[in-house]
């Protein structure tokens, strides 16, 4: 379904990712995993078309998708979640998701409708019902990220880009994001996730993609990734593991 050849990009100096290749496969999940500046979130940037490679291609269901934007990629059926949530702070958690629904992908459904599909994305991500109406400026961080996840569904997504989305979670809200995630995949979709608490990634994922100064130096099954010696000494030092805790 998704095919990195060759990408980098450079900020200034600045090497934040180097001719990487990754490929993902239809109902796949995949994690990209790496220490603070890695490059992972940069490569999600430019499959979404936050940013585009100075270098390399990406083809999504053979598509050359490399210079197309943001909302262009968002409408071919690639949606995204932010690493800090970001929000209309005056609209409501409802009316943030309806925005995605009415304009984030081509079918271009009437307000009622668009309603309703808001409220049905906020309840499959578990967002209470009680804050619907809630402005996004006064909903804590874990409810931004739902309310995040909520809007790119609400796109129709054929694949989910989402960085950190579990960051900060209880190990019970952990537990409930892995059987999200789970049924998210069941449903038909195809994920790329970066998330730092390997205890998910490592129940999650088909496979990982390890990046390391932009470059990746692993890919294969948790398991085979997590006795990988150029991995094991990427994270010394690191608070990130393959154990769980």
């Amino acid at each position: 379904m998704l095919n990195v050849k060759s990408v980098s990009k450079s900020f200034g100096g600045l090497k934040a990712v180097s001719n990487v290749d990754m490929t993902l496969g239809e109902g796949e999940i995949l994690g990209l995993v790496g220490p603070n500046g890695a490059g992972k979130t940069t490569l999600l940037n430019m499959i979404s078309g936050v940013c585009r490679p100075d270098a390399g291609g990406i083809y999504f269901q053979d598509e050359n998708i490399t210079r197309l934007t943001l909302d262009a990629i968002c409408k071919k059926g690639i949606a995204k979640t932010f690493q800090h949530p970001r929000s209309f702070p005056g609209l409501s958690a409802k009316e943030g998701v309806m925005i995605s629904a009415l304009y984030g992908n081509g079918h271009k459904p009437g307000m009622k409708k668009a309603q309703e599909e808001a409220v049905e994305c906020l309840r499959r991500v578990g967002f209470p019902d009680d804050k619907l109406d809630f402005p996004l400026g006064n909903l804590n961080t874990i409810e931004l990220r739902k309310t995040q996840l909520a809007r790119a569904l609400a796109s129709g997504p054929k694949m989910l880009l989402l960085d950190e989305i579990m960051t900060g979670l209880t190990p019970g809200e952990g537990r409930e994001a892995i059987r999200l995630i789970r049924s998210l995949r069941d449903d038909g979709l195809t994920i790329l996730m970066i998330e730092h608490v390997m205890k998910i990634i490592m129940e999650v994922s088909d496979r990982v993609v390890v990046l390391d100064q932009g470059e990746k130096i692993a890919e294969g099954t948790p398991q085979e990734v997590a006795v990988n010696g150029r991995v094991i000494e990427s994270y010394l030092g690191e608070q990130y593991h393959f154990q769980e805790h």
